[in-house]
């Protein structure tokens, strides 16, 4: 991989292919049902939890007024669901001690 802000979902499948041999196409699809899962079980559930990954959370705004920071004119924030990621201890601990490891 290399060090971009943004992934897209052939990157990821290359590296499936890379690592283990498979076709481009079946790599595709791998990725596209994992992220179909998660959708899916936020959808349903609210909440999808990959063990020694983290936490996917869908929570609920409710509405409020805004004001345009220029004009000081209030406006009405409609409601919405946004979601969060909590990251489990073990990726914590990954990421902050492990510079230059590779191997979860």
């Amino acid at each position: 991989m290399n060090n971009k802000q943004n992934i897209s979902r052939d990157e990821i499948a290359e590296a499936l292919k890379i690592e283990f041999g498979f076709n481009r196409k079946l790599c595709l699809d791998i990725v596209n049902d994992i992220i179909d899962i998660i959708i899916q079980g936020l959808q349903s559930d609210n909440k999808v939890k990959i063990h020694n990954f983290g936490t996917f959370k869908l929570n609920k705004k409710n509405s409020r007024i805004g004001r345009n920071p220029k004009t000081k004119e209030e406006y009405n924030i409609s409601s919405r669901n946004v979601i969060t990621f909590k990251a489990s201890k073990i990726l914590l601990k990954y990421i902050n001690n492990s510079d230059d490891s590779t191997d979860v």
